[in-house]
Parts: C-alpha cells; structure tokens; sequence
C-alpha cells in the first residue's frame, strides 16, 4: 500500500506528534508498505529519506505552547505536488484541525483520508470560532482516530463526530534493550525528567521543588534531566549547592533516551496539563524504569489507574516529593510497578498498534459504504474491544 503522512509540527523539534508520525513511519515500512512523510522543515535540513520538507516552519502559540507549523502559499504548493507525485493509495493527516500542512492537505485531498487527533484540552474558543473554515476539510476525512480518551472527547466536544481509538505506540524492544549511562543511577539514587524544561506545563519546577525537600536528607540524590530549554533559567530557583547534583543532557538522541531512562531509579512526570496521552510515560515502563506521574487524566489511564505506576496530585511538590522518597526506599515496590508496567505496555508496542492502523487503512479503500460509515463515526469496532472502550 501507498501510505501518505502528514506531520503538522517541524520534524526537527521533539514532539510527541512528530515521534508518533516516525514511527508510524517506520513501522509500516518494516511491513512492506511505501511511505512518504511531508512536514515542515527547510530544504536543507538533514532528514530521513521517507520525509518531504514543506519549508522553513513558523512559531505560532498552540495548545497552550509553541508550535512550528508551515502554512501559506508556498507550503500549499508543496503539499498539492506531493500529493499529485504520490499517487497515495490512503492519505493519514496526524492534527488535522491545525493550522498547517495537515489542513493544507484535507483542503486539496481526493480519496482514501485518515486523521488522527492528539489534541487535548479542555475548552477552546479558537478551535470553535474556526469551526466554520475547518468543516469542508473535516468533512473529507473518511475515518478518525484519536491517541486517547482526551483526544476523542476534545474532537467530540469541539469538532462533533466521533473516532476510533488507537494509542500512540512505543517501540518496546528499543527501550527494554538499551544499557544505563555509567555511573547510574547510583547508591544514593537518581530521579529522572525529560521534556522542554521552560514550558509551564511540563512541570519542572514542580519537579525541581520535591527535589529541593528531597535533597536535604538524601545527600547523593541525583536528578538526571534531558530536553531543550534554557538551562540557566531553568535552574534558577535551584540553590547554588543542589546544582552539582543536577546532571542536564539537553537534545538526546533516541537511543541516548533509552540509556536515560534505563539510569533512574523513577521517572518523574510533573506534567500540569494539555497532555492527551503521555508517550514518554509507555517509553519509561518499556525501559523497565518505575514511573511517578502527576495525577491527569491521561497518565491515570496510561499506568492503569496507579497498577502501573504511581501518581500524585497535580502540582504538589511535597507529595511528589513524599512519593518519590518512599519509592526510592522500596525497591521491591520498584519492582512490582516495574513488573505490572511490562505487562501493560505490550498494549502500545507499535507491532500491534500499526495493526490497528493498517486495518483502518483497509477498511477506508475498500468502497464498502457500510464498515467506512461505521470507521467514520467510531462505531465499536474490534479495536475498541482491544484498548478497552
């Protein structure tokens, strides 16, 4: 099959839509499909050879952060000639409600259309006010998927219809098999944080604050922290005697991500919200690292209602601080959640979850009416059954 995908955000920013769109990518060339990747990126940029760049990416404020989205004339062109050079049996649109390429590409598409929504958030004057312009290229999408329960209810609530629902998936083997960086974590223990370290909603100064209460009866407690972001302002908060212990890795690569994980003793999510679903949470639990989460919608269903992981309520440095110390001093609770989160992540291995991907795929280009009405308003098909809805 000829597979088309569209991914909204700069492919060299880390995103959980850009992991999500690699993937998905990779997976299903693995499994004999043709695939062909278009995203905002310069013409120079180094990208993988399945990726088309749509030109230089803008930053526009979006879900409550900053987005690099292409859009305008020069982008549209580009997506109508991939589409046109294509000859895609099946089109897969990854936001298609964002101001970028995957609207762009609705707008032009005929035949076989696929959209997935990541999206999360609660209520959105924007995304309503633009109903109007957003409608005719809704409208042509022949099945919709969301990545989580939050998803699906922010594509109800604000764009009507429903979808099918299909997690992210996670490349399990790829993190169960990396190795620890040397010299972690260490007899005094290491929590761990990766995410863009001056976005609000990703919690670190949350994180740095349990840290700090942490810290002052563990003396060789360390941090480990990966993700862009200014340093400095980071940790300014952080007293000056605690930054030592601070180890910042910025911009890792996958595989050094693996090792990340592999050299804690917990992973900390501090997120505060807009997350739909928590990818870096199934990364954690595939690279058998106990995982500690802010108590949000998404990571509740993510860790299986605390069976897989532990949770604690949403901005509270002192009970994540309380959490974490009892976890670093249990590790046969360590071991437990590690135990339960293996069983549960096998339910995102990408293995199984382009499955369900390619088995949408098949049901928009065979013509049946029926089972493509069915897919396009989120009958309860199989898969529901599979991710429990």
């Amino acid at each position: 099959m000829r597979v088309g995908l569209v991914c909204p955000y700069a492919w060299d920013v880390p995103g959980g839509v850009q992991a999500h769109v690699r993937d998905l990518a990779e997976e299903l060339q693995l499994q004999g499909h043709a695939v062909s990747v278009i995203a905002p990126a310069d013409d120079d940029a180094p990208l993988p050879p399945y990726v088309v760049p749509a030109g230089r990416p803008v930053p526009v404020p979006y879900n409550g952060s900053v987005a690099r989205l292409s859009f305008g004339v020069r982008s549209n062109t580009r997506v109508r000639r991939w589409l046109r050079d294509g000859e895609f049996d099946v089109l897969h649109v990854h936001e298609p409600a964002s101001p970028s390429l995957s609207l762009l590409a609705c707008w032009a598409a005929s035949g076989p259309l696929v959209g997935t929504f990541h999206t999360s958030t609660l209520r959105s004057r924007a995304m309503h006010a633009a109903y109007p312009v957003l409608y005719p290229a809704l409208e042509k999408i022949s099945a919709r998927i969301a990545v989580s329960e939050d998803a699906r209810r922010t594509l109800v609530e604000h764009l009507g219809g429903d979808a099918v629902l299909i997690p992210n998936g996670v490349a399990v083997r790829r993190f169960a098999g990396a190795s620890p960086m040397r010299g972690w974590p260490g007899a005094g223990g290491a929590l761990g944080f990766l995410g863009r370290l001056n976005e609000p909603r990703k919690g670190f100064p949350v994180l740095l604050a349990a840290f700090e209460r942490l810290a002052a009866d563990r003396p060789d407690l360390r941090l480990l922290v990966a993700g862009p972001g200014d340093v400095d302002e980071a940790l300014d908060d952080l007293p000056a005697r605690l930054l030592p212990r601070v180890t910042v890795l910025g911009l890792v690569s996958d595989p050094d991500k693996a090792r990340m994980l592999r050299s804690v003793d917990v992973y900390v999510a501090p997120n505060t919200g807009g997350e739909s679903f928590g990818i870096i949470l199934t990364e954690a639990m595939a690279a058998g690292t106990p995982v500690l989460a802010s108590d949000l919608d998404a990571f509740r269903r993510v860790l299986d209602d605390d069976r897989a992981g532990q949770l604690f309520p949403v901005g509270d440095a002192a009970a994540l601080a309380a959490r974490a110390g009892a976890l670093l001093d249990d590790p046969g609770r360590r071991a437990s959640m590690v135990e339960a989160a293996s069983r549960v992540v096998r339910r995102y291995d990408w293995a199984t979850v382009v499955a369900d991907v390619v088995a949408v795929y098949e049901m928009v280009t065979e013509g049946a009416a029926g089972v493509r009405e069915d897919v396009r308003n989120g009958s309860r098909l199989g898969m529901f059954a599979r991710w429990g809805r």
